[in-house]
């Protein structure tokens, strides 16, 4: 099911947006991408901008102001349906708040944390916005994925304050974070050879339905891709940016098979 109408099960990612240094060319970029039309909200909510696929929500961008200059990426908002008990599991547990809790009326609730490792995520208390109302289909997002440098330590941190279930594969040293024994994102250790620079932090996937088509798009819209697309047993994916500097990953998923 590609579209969604209640709100998340708490621990399963439901969000993602990112503050941008340009709107417009951010719509320019995403727009040319995924095809994404978009809805600006009022003065009010700072003209919080949503991206959609067939009219419906996926993916949401703000502005910062002129005389803040953050790294520009993509934040990963975690479920909870008590995101005051979410952030005082949170803190109990070795993570901290950097955004305290906002009350955006209507729509919901949320924090911005960091977990203990260093990798920054959000928190989603839903109201009217449940988050992302089209899932795993080309434009939307498809996965959420943690990379940090201790995983076994970060993975019992997420259990803990989320209650998710884990899940190591058995062939590769990859483990996928479950909620009701259905897998709802990942976490992997950062290779050694991985600059000490890059920090811990949530990777988004979004799905396309050709990768390398994708990937050429990126650059004639101005981004850059990140090495080349490769070969997975969840698809062919590769890492790009866009031209404000966030990164993210496109992912074709693999043909299904019939029953």
């Amino acid at each position: 099911m590609s579209e969604l109408n209640s709100p998340y099960t708490p621990g399963t990612p439901a969000w993602v947006d990112m503050m941008t240094t340009d709107r417009q060319a951010t719509m320019d970029f995403y727009g040319g991408l995924f095809g994404w039309d978009f809805e600006i909200g009022g003065p009010e909510t700072g003209h919080y901008t949503m991206g959609l696929v067939r009219g419906l929500p996926v993916a949401g961008f703000g502005e910062m102001p002129p005389d803040v200059m953050f790294p520009v990426v993509w934040t990963t908002y975690l479920a909870t349906d008590d995101l005051d008990e979410s952030v005082e599991s949170l803190n109990a547990n070795g993570g901290k708040v950097l955004v305290p809790e906002y009350d955006t009326g209507g729509p919901g609730r949320g924090a911005i944390a960091v977990d203990p490792f260093g990798a920054a995520f959000g928190l989603w208390e839903a109201g009217t916005h449940i988050g992302a109302y089209v899932v795993n289909e080309p434009g939307s997002v498809i996965w959420n994925e943690l990379a940090t440098r201790d995983p076994f330590s970060a993975a019992e941190f997420y259990r803990q304050v989320f209650g998710l279930e884990l899940d190591p594969l058995p062939d590769i040293p990859y483990t996928q974070f479950q909620v009701d024994g259905r897998a709802v994102a990942g976490v992997f250790g950062m290779a050694n050879e991985i600059p000490a620079e890059i920090p811990p932090h949530w990777m988004t996937y979004f799905a396309v339905s050709d990768a390398d088509v994708t990937a050429e798009r990126v650059r004639e819209l101005g981004g850059v891709t990140v090495g080349d697309v490769v070969e997975s047993r969840f698809g062919r994916f590769t890492t790009v940016g866009d031209p404000m500097g966030a990164t993210f990953r496109i992912i074709q998923a693999p043909p299904s098979t019939p029953d």
